[in-house]
């Protein structure tokens, strides 16, 4: 169990610096992470983090496509959390 904390710990601080590179990068014009990449940390359980950034960062928020797709990884992750909690899955 402690390695799965561990796990996510890293993963959502990582998508969270990532996401804040990536505003950044899009202030200064420069080269910008994929969407594909956020999305896949994201689904790898860096949820927490991206909307922590997208809301400290006011990233991506106003990118509607970009919000549906996240809005789909997050709801699916709450179903399964759901689910392996009252031990359906």
């Amino acid at each position: 169990m402690e390695v799965l904390l561990l796990y996510f710990l890293i993963i959502n601080f990582t998508v969270f610096v990532i996401a804040g590179y990536d505003k950044y990068s899009a202030i200064k014009n420069k080269r910008r992470i994929p969407e594909n990449t956020l999305f896949s940390m994201a689904f790898l359980g860096g949820s927490i983090g991206l909307l922590v950034a997208m809301l400290l960062f006011r990233h991506k928020t106003s990118k509607s496509s970009f919000f549906v797709k996240f809005s789909g990884i997050f709801l699916i992750q709450i179903v399964v959390v759901y689910l392996k909690l009252t031990h359906k899955i």
